[in-house]
């Protein structure tokens, strides 16, 4: 997806909670048990097939994702759906060794790909990222706790977008901001056109030499079944921030919510 507002000290994944944790309202993940295990099986190559499939560039769209979340030296921040990492090792270079990151995901496998790689990285702003198995719409923290949250290729699959913001809106600070990345589902037909062929020819192909064909060929009906860069605006209205803004990046293929509280 404690002492929350204070610094304690770092954990390792283990599948659990960590102990100072327990206490929190803690409920069983509610996700589609079928994503869960798609997350949790393509968790191994999931950071090859990226840098692969992109071409590196991903790496460039989570930058400027985690920028815009306004993340700063000693910040308490959030990424959620964190996966193996990537923005939460990117907030975690933002807030420093006086900040703290909580990395939240439903994957386990994702979360323990996410802990061996902060045991090889040597900066010690990476020490400080805590990693927990949960629920996005059901967040273990408490009211307005975090500085900035990002989110990553996440919303679109959740099963309940607006409760989802809802609960961004709800532990973030007023003042504060949430970015979140993903691809975006655009108004172009060529660009429509182009993910489509994009996924059908070099994605799809690609995962089949890792045998994950099948895993990979939900992208385009997750698209599809996405939100516009407008009708994200309009959900995040609604979750009660007070001014939001969608960008288009890299041609109109890839979107980024930023929405204030």
């Amino acid at each position: 997806m404690a002492a929350l507002l204070g610094i304690v000290s770092p954990v390792t994944f283990t599948g659990k909670l960590p102990v100072n944790f327990r206490s929190r309202r803690i409920t069983v993940v509610k996700c589609s048990e079928e994503r869960r295990i798609l997350f949790n099986r393509i968790a191994p190559v999931y950071d090859n097939l990226n840098d692969l499939l992109s071409l590196g560039q991903h790496r460039i769209w989570k930058n400027m994702a985690v920028s815009w979340s306004g993340a700063k030296n000693g910040d308490y921040a959030l990424d959620l759906c964190c996966g193996s990492g990537d923005l939460a090792f990117l907030l975690s270079e933002k807030v420093g060794p006086a900040g703290k990151v909580m990395g939240l995901d439903f994957s386990s496998e994702q979360l323990a790909v996410a802990a061996s790689r902060q045991k090889l990285k040597a900066r010690s702003c990476y020490k400080s990222i805590e990693w927990i198995e949960g629920d996005a719409l059901d967040l273990p923290f408490g009211d307005c706790e975090f500085d900035a949250i990002t989110m990553g290729y996440g919303l679109r699959n959740v099963v309940d977008r607006l409760r989802a913001m809802r609960e961004m809106y709800r532990v973030l600070k007023p003042g504060s901001r949430v970015s979140i990345l993903d691809f975006n589902k655009s108004n172009q037909s060529v660009t429509t056109f182009m993910q489509d062929w994009m996924i059908d020819n070099v994605v799809v192909p690609v995962a089949t030499v890792y045998s994950l064909s099948k895993e990979y060929e939900y992208l385009k009906d997750s698209i599809n079944g996405y939100l516009t860069g407008e009708e994200l605006e309009t959900l995040a209205l609604e979750a009660g921030f007070s001014s939001v803004r969608h960008y288009e990046i890299s041609g109109g293929f890839m979107g980024n919510l930023v929405a204030v509280r």
